[in-house]
């Protein structure tokens, strides 16, 4: 079963907490054990699984990323997002999470984030869902 998400971020860079959508999806498609793919189709964003407790942690990994990888560092890229493109990559485009009892079976803190890195814009995210 294939679904997409749209996504509207309204940042540069940020992370959107996306698991209660997932999990309506899972909810939507009646499979209660199996695996869920998410996928982020662009070059320039990214899925990851972090904690979902505190907003801080999300501000520190997208602090920490831009120091890392800065907006501008003299790069050849003529649109000028390289730094998203090399975010991304380092992020990656998917996450596979386990599906047991029609939920996704995250840790207690855990979320799934998509990933913002040359917003803000309209995105998908892509859902697969795979019954056992």
């Amino acid at each position: 079963m294939f679904y997409e998400l749209n996504i509207k971020t309204s940042e540069r860079t940020e992370l959107q907490d996306i698991t209660g959508r997932i999990e309506e999806i899972i909810s939507k498609s009646c499979v209660k054990s199996g695996l869920c793919l998410v996928f982020a189709p662009h070059t320039t964003a990214a899925i990851t699984i972090n904690e979902n407790a505190d907003p801080s942690v999300t501000r520190d990994i997208l602090n920490e990323i831009n120091k890392i990888v800065p907006f501008a560092d003299n790069y050849r890229h003529s649109e000028g997002n390289s730094a998203a493109h090399i975010k991304s990559s380092l992020f990656g485009a998917s996450e596979t999470i386990i599906i047991s009892e029609s939920k996704l079976a995250l840790g207690v803190w855990q979320s799934v984030y998509f990933c913002e890195f040359d917003g803000p814009r309209q995105r998908k995210a892509y859902i697969k869902i795979i019954a056992d």
